[in-house]
């Protein structure tokens, strides 16, 4: 098989939660135990960080492993979802995966993943691991992919653990509180091992602080902590927070025998995007009209970022909208400006929301709006119409963006 075939094969062959949504989450941890048994348990290989949090994780990720970068380390960075292409979700020093090591992953494995049934997810994080272990990276960042307790990232032992914060966001898998959604959360938290917290939340402060106490892991909440103020090249307001929590959370690897100078933390900050290419937070495409990209897609995340764009500048606001078709859109509609123009269209993965689905929702609240078929149809309809002291905002979803970049 090709690559692209090879790829095709992974997307198609079992249920994907990029693609299916809820009919791809597994409810226990029995198919990854069983692969990392089979490849030989690479997750024991390497030293690692593990990340989840409903916002900022993505971030806080990229960002550790850039100061990680700048102290020296060989960097293991593993992340979900991707925009452009699967190798973005696994990198080494900001360098992806090769085609080859893809391929070969599968084609050695193949016949095991069908007959275990192993989903799409199960099976790139175990391409993960080996990779890393293989590679003999220093440390490794692993960013959960959906929860904690039961997503299959959770059969590593990190040095450190890391929940950003906790937001109403997957709540058909986590449940419908901030509570119950900390405590899947809460699940990658060890014994004895550290955990860092990026925000102090009333509702979820004492589950962390029980779930700590529990496994007499050290308790960590970043927002509180006195910390250095740094820059970053990553500009949305809310990577203030994510920046209390890498430091954090460096502070503590550091106790582990890793060595990062304040210049390595200062630098890895300042060269997020160059040093590990992510994409599409808070992103500026073009100037002149402006336009921004952001991958926010909950209500936490959609405040932080709505409240942003009003501190621009600009004439008129033209935004280009699209959702999945599990998101609440109840949840969110109080949070989008009501003077803006909105460019309504369908991600193109099935569980994009229906366009007219959409259209009857912003008609309902009685909102400016067209209608396009595609992502860059609605965009190339916003440039038209936008001038040049315009502002043009694409997001809703992860997937809008991904067309647009």
């Amino acid at each position: 098989m090709t690559y692209q075939d090879t790829v095709n094969w992974m997307f198609s062959q079992l249920p994907m939660y990029q693609n299916q949504g809820k009919s791809a989450y597994k409810v226990d941890l029995s198919n990854t135990i069983l692969l990392a048994k089979h490849l030989d348990n690479p997750e024991n290989k390497f030293k690692s960080i593990h990340v989840a949090g409903t916002n900022g994780k993505g971030s806080t990720s990229h960002m550790l492993a850039s100061v990680l970068q700048e102290a020296g380390y060989k960097v293991g960075l593993y992340t979900s979802p991707h925009l452009k292409d699967y190798r973005e979700r696994v990198k080494i020093n900001g360098k992806e995966i090769s085609k080859q090591f893809v391929i070969q992953f599968v084609k050695r494995n193949k016949s095991f993943f069908e007959e275990n049934a192993l989903s799409f997810f199960e099976m790139t994080v175990g391409l993960a691991f080996e990779y890393f272990a293989k590679q003999k990276v220093d440390v490794a960042i692993i960013e959960v992919g959906l929860g904690g307790r039961l997503d299959s990232t959770n059969i590593i032992t990190p040095e450190v653990s890391v929940i950003t914060n906790i937001g109403l966001d997957h709540t058909q898998f986590l449940g419908n509180t901030l509570e119950s959604i900390a405590k899947e959360k809460a699940g990658i938290i060890k014994s004895n091992i550290p955990v860092v917290i990026g925000e102090t939340q009333i509702e979820t402060k004492e589950v962390f602080n029980k779930i700590a106490r529990n496994n007499n892991a050290k308790i960590i909440f970043a927002d509180n902590a006195e910390t250095k103020k740094y820059e970053s090249d990553l500009k949305g307001n809310y990577q203030d927070k994510n920046i209390k929590t890498v430091v954090q959370t460096i502070n503590e690897i550091q106790l582990k025998g890793f060595n990062v100078s304040k210049q390595s933390i200062k630098d890895g900050l300042l060269k997020v995007v160059n040093n590990t290419g992510l994409l599409g937070r808070w992103q500026i495409l073009n100037e002149n009209p402006k336009v921004i990209c952001d991958t926010a897609h909950n209500r936490e995340g959609l405040k932080i970022v709505m409240d942003q764009l009003q501190n621009e500048e600009y004439n008129n606001l033209h935004i280009i909208f699209g959702v999945v078709n599990d998101k609440d859109l109840d949840l969110i509609i109080d949070l989008l400006p009501i003077n803006a123009i909105y460019y309504l269209c369908k991600p193109n993965i099935s569980r994009g929301l229906n366009i007219k689905k959409l259209e009857d929702y912003f008609k309902s609240n009685n909102l400016i709006f067209k209608a396009y078929n595609s992502v860059n149809e609605a965009y190339k309809n916003a440039k038209l119409s936008a001038d040049i002291k315009d502002l043009i905002y694409i997001g809703g979803s992860t997937f809008v963006v991904a067309e647009i970049i």
